[in-house]
């Protein structure tokens, strides 16, 4: 199976798995110049402990000669706790702007004694996956997949979802996804939970919107729908709360910062 990297645990729910027939809608929920920062939280029963912190940043760049926006996150344990288990992971995708269809993704992770790197070029004139890979267990290794239609990195599919429109589906509704993580093209799939009103552990309190997601089955936790991702219900769809079960306790994500957005955070109700 393949070997789940920190910030995959954590936000691979962000994309919210949220894929129908359509994968190319136009981008209206995020611009050039966003941020946005979270806490990685582990809980076990009455135990809180804070693990590390991500960052997701969006730039405008240019891919082949055309414009593109260059999507990062980096994620990384907090210094006191790197004796025990150090990460240090960047993530970057090239997409295209409106459509956010990915060119080129490039993974590179250091987490405790494992190390792996990933870069993919998407090549839709000829409906290939170039991937170069290579882990702490796996040389370095080149290797041409099949490209399904409406295929996404983790990263690129973070920032799709957050353009699809909820309003068609019903409480409980699955909506299929195709990703490619590690060397592999996964079909997955999330589950629609409806609206909730969340408070933070801050005291902040939004509107939200909920879904389950499918996980790939891995060294952390099991497969099946044991990550629930809440996201601001209003035009920014920015990922509030997620929590994903694992083999003792739970990890979340909590939102730190945001700035940037493209909207007014309106679905924000209380402090």
């Amino acid at each position: 199976m393949s070997r789940i990297p920190f910030i995959i645990l954590i936000f691979l729910m962000l994309s919210g798995f949220i894929f129908g027939q359509d994968c190319s809608p136009q981008n209206i929920n995020f611009k050039s110049g966003e941020r946005i920062t979270y806490r990685a939280v582990y809980n076990w029963g009455f135990i809180w402990v804070n693990a590390g912190d991500v960052e997701f940043a969006v730039n405008d760049t240019s891919y082949l000669g055309k414009p593109a926006l260059h999507l990062k996150s980096t994620g990384w344990s907090l210094k006191k706790y790197d004796w025990i288990f150090k990460v240090r992971d960047r993530f970057e995708s090239i997409v295209h702007p409106k459509t956010i269809q990915p060119y080129w993704f490039e993974r590179d992770t250091h987490e405790g004694k494992y190390d792996a790197f990933n870069r993919y070029v998407f090549n839709y004139s000829e409906s290939i996956l170039d991937i170069i890979s290579q882990t702490s267990n796996r040389p370095f290794k080149k290797e041409i997949l099949p490209l399904k239609p409406c295929t996404f990195d983790v990263l690129s599919a973070i920032y799709y979802c957050r353009n699809i429109d909820f309003s068609p589906y019903s409480k409980g509704d699955k909506i299929p996804l195709t990703m490619a993580i590690d060397n592999e093209i996964f079909d997955l799939h999330l589950r629609y939970m409806g609206k909730e009103r969340l408070q933070t552990r801050t005291g902040e309190v939004f509107n939200t919107i909920r879904f389950k997601a499918m996980l790939v089955d891995g060294t952390i936790f099991k497969g099946g729908e044991d990550l629930d991702v809440w996201v601001t219900d209003d035009k920014n769809r920015v990922p509030i709360l997620i929590e994903a079960k694992i083999i003792i306790g739970s990890v979340k994500a909590v939102i730190t910062g945001m700035e940037g957005l493209r909207y007014p955070v309106e679905s924000k109700v209380g402090n």
